[in-house]
């Protein structure tokens, strides 16, 4: 075997199998929390937004705006019914009008918490999984937060966001880098972001979940039974924050990473844009086209879903929340 061929396979081992031990091991939970009592999410609820979401004669996509604009309206009434007082965030591309939709929960000059999801979807597709089920996550957290009023030091900030998709994603003109570039030029005290990216397809069938790297196989389930957090070296503490609440919150595993941001996938969501202006960030999911088999396709719709376990990721999420350390 040639030097050159010995170096090539070093380099391969070090660009895939440090990235997957880096994904298992920077992220330990340290300590516990009690597990929520009183708390649910009805999975009826759940289906009712994504069937709304994913229904429609037109789609979510850039190019129906009138779509896109009766979702911005629906996501506000359901802010409204949860006792919260959503306002838009509009703004131009190519000669029509976007808005992302936001409410707030806690004192207006407080630390927030920045909580997303997108609500468009990719091309003439029902987008079910992506990403309805994230919106109607960040929907019954609305409900949990002003139902149950956890004393907090911060706020939490409910984000729907537009432009997430293609032609617009990791481009300036993406709803959540419109929203984390405002934030940063207010000046307003941001304490980190959780993007919900898909958080209702699951499978019990082994060999169901796929991973970018190979060795990775060998570090992590071959069910896609669990929820993922998704986060960035150097923000190690956040996902650690982040993982211990979702594991005392709920029955659904969770499986952390922390990885570089060159990483396959690392950065395939709305958190990204908060990177990009220097916040902690991470990405809550199930993996997307690593286990859903109808990510970006016509057969992504309400059927294929687990509500039960996407309950109870959203209890996970507000548990995580309402335990995340408050900042000084």
């Amino acid at each position: 075997m040639s030097f050159l061929r010995i170096a090539i396979g070093v380099l391969v081992l070090l660009l895939v199998a440090i990235p997957a031990l880096v994904w298992v091991l920077m992220a330990p939970v340290v300590g516990s929390l009690p597990p929520p009592t009183d708390v649910s999410v009805d999975p009826v609820r759940l289906r009712a937004h994504v069937e709304f979401l994913s229904g429609g004669e037109a789609p979510r996509s850039y190019d129906h705006p009138e779509r896109l604009d009766a979702v911005a309206t629906y996501i506000e009434a359901e802010f409204q019914k949860a006792g919260l007082r959503p306002t838009r965030q509009s703004f131009d591309v190519n000669g029509r009008t976007y808005s992302n939709v936001i409410a707030r929960y806690g004192n207006e000059s407080a630390a927030r918490l920045v909580i997303g999801a997108h609500y468009d979807a990719y091309g003439h597709q029902p987008g079910a999984d992506d990403n309805a089920s994230g919106v109607a996550g960040l929907l019954e957290l609305a409900h949990l937060l002003q139902g149950r009023k956890p004393l907090r030091g911060f706020a939490v900030e409910l984000v729907a966001y537009t432009l997430e998709e293609p032609p617009f994603f990791s481009s300036e003109r993406m709803g959540s880098a419109v929203h984390a570039h405002s934030i940063a030029e207010s000046g307003a005290d941001i304490i980190g972001m959780l993007s919900l990216e898909m958080i209702g397809y699951f499978s019990d069938a082994p060999g169901s979940q796929r991973y970018p790297a190979p060795l990775l196989t060998l570090l992590y389930p071959s069910r896609g039974d669990f929820i993922a957090i998704v986060g960035r070296l150097g923000q190690n503490a956040w996902v650690r924050g982040i993982k211990r609440g979702m594991i005392a919150g709920g029955g659904v595993p969770v499986w952390s990473m922390n990885a570089p941001a060159w990483f396959p996938g690392i950065d395939f969501s709305d958190h990204a844009s908060y990177w990009d202006e220097g916040y902690p960030a991470a990405m809550i999911t199930d993996t997307a086209f690593l286990r859903n088999p109808n990510y970006h396709g016509g057969t992504d719709t309400p059927a294929t879903l687990d509500y039960e376990r996407m309950a109870e990721v959203v209890k996970q999420v507000y548990w995580a929340a309402i335990h995340l350390p408050v900042p000084p």
